[in-house]
């Protein structure tokens, strides 16, 4: 199933869609595709988790489906249901024309061209260019009943469908699932998957990632922006800043060209790297200062 040959390659290769990871996590990449299991990623929002969804999809070439979960998705959510307004047209337009045979009319419209195949089912669809990569995102948002679904459905890679049978994927999809950790995911479910810790990267990493996904930005505004962010991570906030956001506050001082942090700047555009008021009041004014002049000192110690 693979196209990667090493764990080199998987950093190579993901790298050019502009994905730098760890070595650590393309080593778990490698080996999810090499024994054909499902990748479990747990990290803080931010940090990459569905990105990397998104850059597999492009290096294998492969269709990328996404599963957006959230509280009260159930399984009939995940995988069909009845088209039923173009149901009832049909019938109607049956009745109009004097149709009789209800069995036949019942066994069309309980057909395919009356199906809405949702994520788990249209990943189970052949494809040419080779089974999907599926994303089954947030998990954490969902509940237990959930859970004890998606252990059949990743364990046969089959759905029921009572009016259909059983659909079974001829090609079992790339399955990654990721979760923020809002609450702990079944260890049954786990024990499924190949699991890894995404972390926040470290300083090099960052930039390098900030370098490929906004490379108009400066190198030395790209290095004082991440070395801010990463300050800030230490700090006792409500919500910490992703990676993602990095590369959003480095954007915004792009487009109001920005060539270096000051503390007014900083207070300008507090909310593209933090997303809570109570946040943004704490580290505005001298906080921000404070977090400045460490970071830069930081900067210019490492470059001594």
């Amino acid at each position: 199933m693979s196209v990667f040959t090493s764990i080199d390659d998987v950093q190579n290769k993901l790298s050019e869609q502009g994905y730098m990871c760890s070595r650590a996590l393309a080593t778990v990449v490698f080996l999810s595709l090499k024994l054909g299991r499902p990748l479990f990623l747990e990290g803080e929002a931010g940090v990459g988790k569905t990105e990397i969804a998104k850059a597999m999809a492009a290096v294998l070439g492969r269709k990328l489906i996404r599963l957006q979960c959230y509280e009260g998705l159930d399984a009939s959510s995940a995988v069909y249901e009845w088209n039923f307004p173009a149901q009832m047209v049909a019938i109607r337009t049956a009745e109009a024309a004097g149709g009789s045979n209800k069995d036949a009319l019942q066994t069309e419209l309980f057909s395919d061209q009356y199906l809405i195949k949702r994520p788990l089912l249209e990943a189970m669809q052949p494809d040419e260019n080779g089974a999907p990569i599926l994303l089954i995102d947030e998990l954490d948002r969902t509940d237990e009943p959930f859970e004890a679904f998606l252990l059949e459905a990743l364990s046969d890679f089959q759905v029921t469908i009572p009016e259909l049978g059983t659909i079974k994927a001829p090609e079992p999809p790339i399955v990654i699932l990721t979760s923020n950790r809002t609450r702990e995911v079944h260890d049954a479910l786990k024990r499924r998957c190949l699991y890894h810790w995404v972390d926040y990267p470290n300083f090099e990493r960052e930039v390098s990632i900030l370098n490929a996904r906004a490379p108009e930005v400066s190198q030395a505004l790209s290095e004082e922006v991440i070395a801010f962010v990463q300050a800030l991570r230490t700090e006792d906030l409500f919500k910490k800043p992703g990676v993602a956001e990095s590369i959003d506050w480095a954007k915004c001082l792009l487009a109001l060209d920005v060539v270096s942090l000051s503390p007014e700047v900083i207070s300008d555009t507090l909310g593209a790297v933090l997303k809570y008021q109570d946040d943004i009041a704490k580290i505005q004014g001298s906080e921000a200062k404070r977090i400045l002049d460490e970071a830069k000192s930081g900067l210019a110690e490492a470059s001594a």
